[in-house]
């Protein structure tokens, strides 16, 4: 057995493996402790950016509701400016009608009134007309030459 190369080549694979077997052990140990190490220090890491993630996203959220607050104000307040100018027009309406009407009916009773002049002035001239006629058929040369005569002799009296 001690004899045996096999028996020698095993003592000295036990020796190797036991000398150089806690150089190794510690080597991988501290190679697994560095390993962990990182890892740990990515976990602290993603739990970092994890948090602050969820803190943006929280002022996000709040900005997001601030923003449909604004937006919500901004509808209300054009609502009511669009009713404000909605009446105002209504009104302008109302205002520009009734003064239409006023212009329509103030044309209408001067055309009445133009009317009532023409027929007037129609009538005048068919009175003068028909009073002529009525005087030339009536009247003679003498007693119209009298009128004439009458109404010259007037005439200083009446022009004072």
């Amino acid at each position: 057995m001690i004899e045996s190369p096999e028996f020698w080549v095993a003592v000295a694979f036990v020796i190797l493996v036991a000398g150089a077997g806690r150089t190794i052990w510690r080597r991988v140990a501290g190679a697994l402790d560095g390993r962990a190490e990182a890892i740990k220090g990515e976990l602290e890491e993603a739990q970092r950016l994890r948090e602050e993630a969820q803190h943006l996203l929280a002022e996000f959220q709040r900005k997001q509701r601030q923003a449909v607050e604004e937006a919500e104000g901004i509808v209300a307040h054009a609502e009511e400016e669009a009713e404000r100018l909605r009446q105002r027009a209504a009104r302008n309406l109302e205002a520009a009608v009734a003064r239409r009407e006023q212009q329509a009916k103030d044309r209408i009773a001067q055309a009445e009134a133009q009317a009532l002049a023409d027929v007037r002035a129609v009538a005048v001239d068919a009175a003068i007309g028909a009073a002529r006629r009525l005087i030339a058929d009536s009247l003679d040369a003498k007693r119209g030459g009298a009128l004439i005569d009458d109404a010259i002799k007037e005439l200083p009296d009446k022009l004072h």
